[in-house]
């Protein structure tokens, strides 16, 4: 067996099931959970027809690179979310889902016979990251995070001497779980590390496209192009169908950006055997064609946060973030900053089920920055994350007396 396997911690919600192992909920109360980020508004029916039109597609073995066709509905796309010119021949993938391609490019990227090889995480973190790096070989290093700043990436907290080990850092952007959207000049400082240390950049942002306020969330290639890099250099992007479009299961995405990046996990890919089935591309060129279900989408998401936040703000450290569809919330005092105590009780008392944050962050520098909070993912509809909202409040209050 691949003895790196063994590095592997357990994925956060297995520990969730560990925690809540034992516990019976309070049956007054019908389950609702708030504990996985998975998008539970109904699939596009435009997005249904593309699938099911194209069964035809079933009888033939699928390129690597994709239709040219999905390739260009994908650069067209970010031509007008961003402004971009991105050549749908060398600068653009297809992928199954972002979760198999920042895993995959960390595979490509690689070289673990450098001594030290090193990879940046945001803390807290999707765990992917993690796994990505040890299972290359490199060994992960957890940037600490702001809690002034809505827990942005404190990139100014990394020394020199792990910036001139890194080959591969993974920014997330909106962040998960917090939902911070970095601001260019952070880009700009990671730009200028990049060109001194020849570190990549994986940008991943898959929440781009839920928003709440009227400018949509900077993209990691628009940056490059505000700053002058049109070559992309050293920069790739990493998008999904998942959340924009309500397709989780799905599996479909693509990667943009470096030509000279994206040679190689070609090449990588073609041995991986990712290819995107023929009725998947399908349905992805008629999603990235349209915009109308992602503003529906968009709405109901800030419908729900504008019923949420307000309700969980009064008894909870918890603002709108600035996107995904999290709320990163500080649990009170009363529990003395454990936040798996907070969840094991809620679910007894009032059977509904949030993450620790602890689950999403790692030990570094002497502290956990996921300890004390807890992640809520507002997936639901909204009477149902209301309904949530509402007995979470009531747990709380409940433990102040």
């Amino acid at each position: 067996m691949n003895p790196l396997l063994s590095r592997l911690q357990p994925y956060p919600f297995e520990r969730l099931r560990q925690l809540h192992a034992g516990v019976t909920p309070n049956p007054a109360y019908k389950p609702i959970s708030l504990g996985i980020g998975e998008p539970r508004h109904a699939t596009p029916q435009l997005i249904k027809d593309a699938l099911t039109g194209s069964l035809t597609g079933l009888a033939s073995y699928p390129g690597t690179l994709g239709e040219p066709k999905l390739r260009q509905a994908m650069s067209d796309w970010l031509a007008r979310r961003y402004g971009l010119k991105v050549d749908p021949s060398t600068q653009i993938l297809p992928v199954n889902g972002s979760r198999e391609a920042l895993f995959s490019l960390a595979q490509t990227i690689l070289d673990p016979s450098k001594p030290g090889a090193t990879v940046l995480c945001p803390n807290p973190f999707y765990q992917i990251y993690e796994g990505a790096a040890l299972l290359a070989g490199a060994e992960p290093w957890f940037v600490p995070s702001d809690p002034a700043r809505n827990f942005a990436v404190d990139w100014a907290g990394v020394p020199e001497a792990v910036w001139a080990k890194t080959q591969l850092i993974f920014v997330c952007s909106p962040g998960n779980p917090a939902g911070a959207v970095m601001p260019l000049d952070e880009w700009k400082t990671l730009f200028e590390l990049s060109d001194r240390y020849g570190f990549v950049i994986a940008s991943d942002e898959c929440y781009s496209e839920i928003y709440f306020r009227d400018e949509a969330p900077l993209g990691g290639l628009e940056a490059a192009v505000k700053l002058g890099r049109h070559d992309f250099k050293n920069l790739i992007s990493l998008t999904s169908l998942s959340k924009r479009s309500n397709v989780p299961g799905l599996r479909s995405g693509f990667v943009a950006g470096d030509a000279a990046l994206i040679k190689p996990f070609l090449l990588y890919r073609t041995y991986h055997g990712s290819a995107m089935s023929p009725i998947v591309q399908a349905a992805s060129l008629a999603a990235w064609a349209d915009e109308q279900h992602v503003i529906a989408n968009r709405a109901m998401y800030r419908e729900k946060f504008a019923a949420v936040t307000p309700l969980l703000s009064a008894v909870m450290d918890v603002a709108l973030p600035d996107a995904g569809f999290y709320l990163w919330a500080g649990i009170p005092e009363r529990f003395k900053g454990s936040d798996t105590a907070f969840s094991r009780e809620l679910f007894a008392a009032y059977n509904v089920v949030v993450l620790p944050g602890s689950y999403l962050a790692r030990e570094a520098l002497g502290h956990n920055p996921g300890a004390g909070r807890v992640r809520m993912a507002l997936v639901a509809e909204t009477a149902e994350c209301v309904e949530a909202a509402q007995r979470i409040v009531q747990f709380i209050q409940s433990q102040s007396h």
